[in-house]
This record gives structure tokens, sequence and C-alpha cells, in this order.
């Protein structure tokens, strides 16, 4: 039978995508694990392997088309023996436009202690094998289901084992564990309505003259960023924390350091540490040493983490991504300045993987590069905190009662109240201060 190429969920927060181009055309041949198709998420551009080998029939959706839903058809692949001209013909009228997928919808799940008014039919179906003679279509010990419903199931408890696949070839994808979650004994918490917004599109248009302004469409990235901080605004009790730090033995010891790094055969410095990297390493020593800062906040649990997970913001074209240094704390001076180099170069290409970016326990966002005293940051969730570093400049301080001048560096703590409290980030802030005011101490 046709196999359907469904848009894949590459991100735990993808919803739609843009098909960029397809790297196969109609009449090639296909095995198991060729690249067939770019797609543009929110943060990075990806490739979209084939899990099944036969014919590219029809391309259904074509080259630069945006706005693409999560499974919705996007191709199908002719299987052994079937002919992919009649497949290209039988499916050339079907819609290539977000939300219009024809993967077939799952069957109603049964209500327990009732028996179907058809009792013969639904065991007949209940007990019809599946296509590869296994459960949910797939033969080896892993089942076959989407990345996004392998997430689904892993967050919820559930087995995909225990999960009857509706996709091409008893693929389990995102509805098919949704339907599982419905029958589940207690039922999930009621989602927080959406804020309606104030006034339309039209009605804001209406209050600037005609041609006095353009309209700019926002691309998939912008559309994300408006929608996670919106919600994290609304529901994570932010509170703030602000100190003031002293940094002039932090820049004495950076221009030391610099000063020794080896050079190589063309007599350029093995590396080159910024300001960045000593504040990634101070706020990852910090959340080791106040470990109950070091937290991520779920409804029954507490997530506290062994090692410092730091996002970094990164300004790219369109909007800002946070790639993560994982376990900074382990790692030298020299290695977060070499893993930022190579995490923000893949951010401004688009060439970030998932796994590059998601989770973290904190985040550092640095403006001070482009003089902005202070501001405070929105927590980007799961994380529980995120530090915002200010500029450095010259300020008269009181040191052992006399006015002396200081270089000094603004910094605002912004806290998740349900997983750090008032005290608790004092600490970590704290701790953070102690180690960019004796920077030697993370040299360790």
């Amino acid at each position: 039978m046709p196999i359907d190429i469904l848009m894949p969920a590459l991100s735990p927060t993808m919803e739609k995508g843009n098909l960029a181009r397809w790297l196969k055309k109609e009449g090639d041949k296909i095995q198991a694990g060729d690249v067939l198709a770019e797609i543009e998420t929110d943060k990075a551009t990806m490739e979209v392997e084939a899990v099944d080998e036969g014919v590219l029939a029809k391309i259904v959706v074509p080259d630069g088309t945006a706005d693409v839903s999560v499974n919705d058809v996007i191709g199908v692949i002719a299987g052994e023996g079937e002919d992919a001209r009649t497949i290209s013909t039988l499916t050339s009228g079907r819609p290539a436009v977000a939300g219009t997928s024809s993967a077939p919808v799952p069957p109603q799940a049964p209500i327990p202690g009732k028996v179907p008014a058809d009792g013969a039919a639904a065991a007949a179906s209940a007990t019809a094998p599946q296509p590869g003679g296994s459960l949910n279509g797939h033969t080896g010990a892993r089942p076959f289901a989407s990345p996004l419903a392998r997430r689904l199931a892993k967050e919820a408890g559930l087995e995909l084992t225990s999960i009857q696949g509706s996709g091409p070839h008893g693929r389990i994808i995102e509805r098919d564990v949704k339907a599982a979650l419905a029958l589940a004994p207690a039922a999930p918490p009621p989602q927080e309505p959406a804020l309606a917004l104030a006034v339309s599109d039209e009605a804001v248009k209406k209050l600037f003259a005609p041609g006095s302004f353009e309209e700019m469409p926002h691309d998939q990235m912008r559309k994300t960023i408006a929608r996670r901080l919106a919600e994290a605004a609304r529901t994570i009790p932010h509170f703030y924390l602000e100190a003031d730090c002293n940094i002039d033995t932090l820049l004495a010891l950076r221009e030391a350091i610099n000063a020794a790094a080896p050079r190589n055969k063309d007599g350029a410095p093995a590396y080159k540490i910024s300001f960045n990297d000593f504040l990634i390493k101070a706020l990852a020593l910090a959340l080791i040493r106040v470990p109950a800062a070091n937290v991520t906040w779920t409804e029954a649990a507490m997530l506290k983490h062994r090692n410092a997970d730091v996002g970094v913001a990164v300004a790219i074209e369109g909007g800002l991504i946070a790639p993560i240094v994982r376990a900074a704390e382990t790692k030298t001076l020299s290695q977060i300045s070499n893993e930022m180099k190579d995490l923000a170069a893949r951010a401004r290409a688009r060439k970030l993987k998932p796994e590059d970016y998601e989770g973290g326990a904190s985040a550092l966002s640095n403006l001070g590069m482009y003089g902005i005293k202070r501001f405070s940051a929105i927590i980007n969730p799961p994380q529980a905190t995120v530090l915002a570093a200010g500029a450095a400049e010259p300020r008269v301080i009181v040191r052992n009662g006399t006015s002396a001048v200081a270089t000094m560096m603004s910094v605002t703590l912004s806290c998740d109240h349900r997983a750090v409290d008032g005290v608790l980030g004092a600490w970590l802030l704290a701790a953070f201060k102690n180690l960019i005011e004796n920077p030697a101490g993370m040299l360790a």
C-alpha cells in the first residue's frame, strides 16, 4: 500500500514548519534512512529521513511551502510492486496545505465495560494482525513511532507498546498518544485559556495612515518566540534580585589567561576567553554550590539536577535562541569558549539540533556589550532562573572607608517563585557574585 510521508515534529514546541526544499524528485528510488527534504522550524533547518523504502511517487507539498502542520502529508512513497505512476495520479488531488492530512483517523477507543453493537466486526478489528506481523507494525523491539509521539508518551509515562498506531504501517503518531491519554484514569489538568487580544490587527492598522507603514509577516521563529514568552510571562510567577559586582580582578585574570594561550602553527592563539565565558562558568559553579536552586519545576515534583546546564542567549537574524552548555561546571574556560563559538555559529546558520537548545536549569543573557546598564529577562521554561548581565563601567565605590574607582557590573536574577524562593535566589546570586569577584575560584 502507498506510504504517506508526514511532516515530522522536529522539536517539542513545533506545530508547523516550512518545507524548504525536496532533495529527492518524483520517481526516485528511496531507501530507509535517505534524506528526503529540508524542513525549516522556528529554530533550525533540519533534514527529514525516509523510514520506508520504495519510490517517491508523489510530492504533495512543493518546495517553499510555509506553515505546514505537523503530521500533514507532504509526499507519498510507492511500496514494492506498486505502480508509482498510478499512485501519483490517484493522489494528484490531495490538498497541499496545512491542516489537511490524509492520514487515517484513529478508531474510537472502546469504553470499558461496553460491548460495541457490531461485536463480530469489533472483535475482528481488534484481533487483526498489524503490518509486519507485530504490535504497531514494527518487527523489532523498538516500537515504530514519530519523535513527537515518543516524547509525549515518555512525559505521560505511557508504554509505546500499549498504544495502537494509526499512521503508515501502524506508526504511532501524536493523536494515538493523545487518544491513549484520554483513557487514563486521571484526566490532565485543564489548560488555562489563551488571553484574547485587546484589539484586532485591522483595528491596530486603522490607527495609522494608509501607506505610512510596511507589513512584514511574522516568520515561524517570531511566532514561536511571541507565544512562548507570552505564556512564560503569564504563567511563571517571576521575582527579581539585583547585585553589583566588582570585576577588576576578573578583567586582569582574563587578560593574563589570554596572553598565556598557546599558539598554533599560524601563530594564532589556541583560544581567546571572552567575558561571557567567565559569566557562564560562574553561573554554573554557583548552581552547583547552591544545589537547591539547580532545579526544574513540574506539577508533581521538583527535578534536582546533578549538573549545571546553562543556556546562553544568542542573537540571530529575526530573533534569538539559547543553546545549552551542558555540565558547564565541569568544563574549563577554554572548553566553554570553543563550545560557545561552535554553538553560536551553528545557531546563526540555523543548524542547531533540538538537543542543542532543549532543557537547561538556568540561562545567561548579556546585553552589556550594547551599553545596557541593567535589565530583567523573562524565564524560558523549563528553566527556573535566568541571569541578565549589564554593561561594565567605572563607578565610585567606598573601600575601607574611602572613595575609590572600580569597574562594576550590575546583574539581575529572574526567579520562578514556584521553584526558587527569595532567600534561595539570594544565595544563588551571592555565590555568583563571590565567584565573579574572586575568579581564581573558577580555575580550581
